[in-house]
């Protein structure tokens, strides 16, 4: 099964202020704010929904392709991907932007100054996927994340009309969406993607109940935080899953990524839903305990031994050949 992810790709900048944003801050002068902050420390983390997704995917041996735009300063992080079993061939290099960027400055409150530049993640717009899917002889399934808008549109509908199943995971974006985007964006999908609070925000804004909404996808996978994930159908009883008992809790930074790798990857060696989505929550279990959403290290032993633990010599006998 060829699984591409479409998303975007982009790099943290994050860095740390030792002191308090408050205490900089002149009550009479915020209409004319210049502030200069001396950092301790800068950590640049690789990122992007689409990048994260197919990162998790190469590490569980599922070949992904990632199909996403960035810029010319992206060749160390193509590298990286590569490295770690991801197709970046269908990756657009833009001419002109820099790849996307957050950078983010953290006070000693926890309080926090951002900024996100879009940058080259505005031409994945222009990606055609019959392009892509021609290169690698032929498309399975299609993730359309969080991108450039004008993108996932593009995307869901070029899959429409060539046939392609694709699956809906708007994550970030959905809070910029309006009811008539989403709608086009989830119908006819083979899956749909979102955490407790997306699934009600998508119902909100759609004006469609759960039961309309199942009348309009296949599978509704619903990540429901420590508590594991929720997989509906409309003709079947639906499936709950949790977790693995973490190690520790570090950053829930790309845990959703991490599930999603973790899930699609259990479709592409076609062990059904259940089984899918318990490697995705281990997946998913391995990224809380790590600093960093690409930083973790799949072992396939520990990793199998505790799968097994979670969820059973059965379960485990059903995902090991893969992970061999």
């Amino acid at each position: 099964m060829r699984i591409a992810v479409t998303g975007s790709i982009a790099t943290d900048h994050l860095m740390t202020f030792p002191g308090r944003f408050a205490d900089q801050l002149v009550a009479d002068q915020l209409h004319t704010v210049s502030l200069s902050f001396l950092v301790d420390n800068l950590d640049v983390r690789r990122g992007g929904v689409g990048a994260n997704i197919c990162f998790g995917m190469g590490q569980l041996g599922t070949d992904p392709v990632l199909v996403g735009a960035a810029g010319s300063d992206f060749d160390e992080y193509r590298a990286w991907l590569d490295r770690h079993g991801v197709d970046t061939a269908s990756v657009r290099i833009s001419e002109v932007l820099h790849t996307a960027r957050f950078v983010c400055t953290t006070d000693a409150d926890h309080n926090q100054i951002g900024s996100f530049y879009t940058g080259a993640m505005s031409e994945a717009r222009l990606i055609e996927l019959k392009s892509v899917a021609d290169r690698v002889g032929g498309l399975d399934l299609v993730l359309i994340g969080a991108d450039d808008p004008e993108a996932m549109l593009r995307h869901t509908e070029e899959c429409r009309s060539r046939g392609i199943p694709f699956a809906a995971d708007f994550s970030q974006q959905i809070a910029r969406m309006n009811g008539d985007e989403i709608r086009i964006l989830l119908d006819g999908a083979t899956y749909l993607f979102s955490n407790e609070y997306e699934k009600g925000l998508i119902e909100s804004k759609t004006g469609w109940n759960d039961e309309e909404i199942l009348e309009r996808v296949g599978h509704r996978v619903t990540t429901l935080g420590s508590r594991g994930v929720r997989i509906e159908h409309r003709s079947e009883p639906s499936i709950e899953v949790g977790c693995p008992e973490e190690e520790s809790k570090v950053d829930p930074t790309g845990v959703g990524d991490a599930f999603r790798a973790g899930f699609l990857s259990g479709l592409a060696w076609g062990v059904g839903p259940e089984r899918a989505a318990q490697v995705g929550c281990m997946l998913a279990t391995l990224v809380i305990e790590t600093l960093g959403t690409q930083e973790y290290t799949l072992r396939r032993a520990h990793f199998m031994d505790r799968f097994t633990k979670a969820y059973g010599h059965d379960a485990a006998s059903d995902v090991r050949a893969h992970l061999s």
